[in-house]
């Protein structure tokens, strides 16, 4: 099926919507300020090395310095290293201090790290955990760089296969990559992992991982020679650099960009690791925002509701929550035709191609159930079941779904790859903490006199005076005045009140004076 990919670039933000048969199927979004150091890697010094602490301060560049375990120091590329010293590693140990040809050195993970790595020692390392607060960045020398199919591992010769990939199919996937790895003396230069989404990959899809794996590792590898300590040599992929990675294939019919520099740059990350692509690359410069062209910006709000409109005047009600998403099949104004059966039929089948659609656009995952409107019809069931699984056979993300459950609900499971739109694009509400309700204001005044009759019990003040919202003071001053009354006469004590225009309904606060 033909797609489009359209990318909005702006320098706070970067946007992607995959389109497909004119409509949105996929909204990506990666923020500037938000994007982490996880995965970049770096030429770093070693400021200090810490005994103790079996751990050593990494220069990397960064305001803090960052943070290497004795346990992350393994096999590593050594470039550029200080003039050895006489703190440094004597001639025989297996620390890194031999020269800057750029060999692969094997520190031992049992020696302590004093014996292994020296002050001024320049070394190759990768950030595991990105800065926080006052800490610095968690670092490890073992280099791993992630691609679509494969993860590569370019000091280790093992090749590994994902625990979640069936145990039937590992073997012979591990056979299929070693001989596609294989060099010209036979050896495998450097390891891979075998990705979850790996499973169904061709020979030639994984060939073309592989490629670009050992093409971005020699670039780094070359860079590390020519670089001073303490500087970026690799940076994670951006959006769009992933998109081109990730998401375009065969199908893809055109890429648009409305930035004429990212289309730029774009275009030069192709030609040298996706020469493939760089002809479906377009620059937009059309007057109207791109995101227009398909009402992207529309299609994201509604992502965001609980409530998903049918054309035939169904609707759908879908609610995430930390365990599951729930998706209930309403007919709400669809009466139908001819009978009430066809009705339901009607409603479900353009039920399973929207849900389909909005676990891709919304990008929900592990656990969904599905409730359709009961159907009578062992066809009309089969019919529905069968046009959900092909509409989910579209989803690149691994899906899967059983049928219909005693109870008539239908379970399928959706790979998590990320965060859903609505993570990413919102937070729970200031006033109902993420429950989608909050207390009534008459339920917030009985909630009062409790409290204010506990504390009477407790205290002995001279007056107290209630802070609430105005919706919960008006209802006091009127049709709740006569028990507020009642309250102060019983416990011998003025009650006063005062409106808070920035408390929410169900917050208050009772002082006592």
């Amino acid at each position: 099926m033909s797609q489009d990919i359209l990318i909005n670039w702006s320098p706070q933000e970067t946007r992607v919507a995959v389109v497909e048969q004119g409509a949105v199927q996929e909204v990506h979004l990666e923020r500037t300020l938000e994007r982490g150091l996880v995965g970049n890697i770096y030429l770093g010094k070693v400021s200090r090395v810490l005994p103790g602490m079996q751990s050593a301060f990494i220069d990397i560049g960064l305001d803090r310095a960052a943070f290497l375990h004795v346990a992350d120091l393994m096999p590593n590329i050594a470039a550029k290293h200080a003039a050895p010293r006489a703190s440094a590693p004597a001639a025989g140990d297996t620390g890194q201090a031999a020269g800057a040809n750029g060999k692969l050195l094997t520190p031992n993970p049992v020696l302590p790290i004093e014996r292994q790595i020296f002050e001024g020692q320049a070394l190759m390392v990768q950030v595991l955990k990105d800065p926080i607060g006052t800490k610095g960045a968690r670092l490890t020398a073992q280099i791993s760089i992630a691609g679509r199919l494969l993860v590569f591992l370019p000091q280790d010769n093992h090749i590994g296969v994902s625990q979640k990939i069936p145990p039937a199919q590992r073997e012979a996937l591990r056979q299929r990559l070693l001989q596609l790895t294989a060099t010209t003396d036979g050896s495998a230069a450097g390891g891979f992992i075998l990705r979850t989404n790996a499973e169904d990959a061709t020979d030639e899809e994984l060939a073309e991982d592989t490629a670009y794996l050992r093409k971005t590792w020699l670039r780094i590898k070359e860079a590390s020679t020519r670089q001073p300590s303490a500087t970026l040599l690799h940076e994670d992929l951006n959006l769009m650099q992933r998109v081109l990675r990730d998401l375009v294939g065969a199908d893809t019919h055109s890429i648009r960009i409305d930035s004429r520099e990212q289309h730029g740059l774009l275009t030069t990350f192709a030609a040298e690791f996706m020469p493939d692509t760089v002809a479906k690359l377009q620059h937009y410069s059309g007057e109207r925002p791109i995101f227009d062209l398909f009402n992207v910006d529309e299609d994201i709000v509604r992502a965001l509701s609980r409530r998903v409109d049918l054309k035939s005047g169904g609707y759908l009600v879908i609610d995430q929550t930390e365990a599951l998403t729930t998706v209930d099949v309403n007919t709400g104004g669809f009466v139908g035709a001819r009978n009430f059966d066809d009705t339901v039929f009607r409603t479900n089948l353009e039920a399973a191609q929207a849900i389909a659609r909005q676990l891709r656009l919304r990008n929900l995952g592990g656990i969904v159930i599905v409730d359709f409107i009961d159907m009578v019809r062992e066809d009309h069931r089969d019919s529905v079941l069968g046009e959900f699984r092909k509409q989910l056979a579209r989803d690149r993300v691994k899906t899967m779904t059983g049928g219909f459950s005693q109870l008539g609900l239908v379970e399928m499971t959706r790979k998590r790859t990320r965060e859903s739109l609505a993570h990413m694009l919102s937070e729970p509400c200031e006033a109902c903490s993420g429950k989608g309700v909050v207390k009534t204001a008459r339920s917030v005044c009985y909630d009062i006199l409790r409290e204010i009759l506990r504390e009477a019990r407790a205290f002995n003040p001279r007056e107290f005076r209630v802070v609430a919202s105005a919706k919960v003071v008006e209802l006091f001053l009127d049709e709740e005045r006569a028990h507020l009354a009642g309250l102060s006469d019983f416990i011998g004590k003025p009650i006063s009140l005062q409106s808070e225009g920035s408390m929410t309904q169900e917050q208050y606060d009772i002082v006592l004076l």
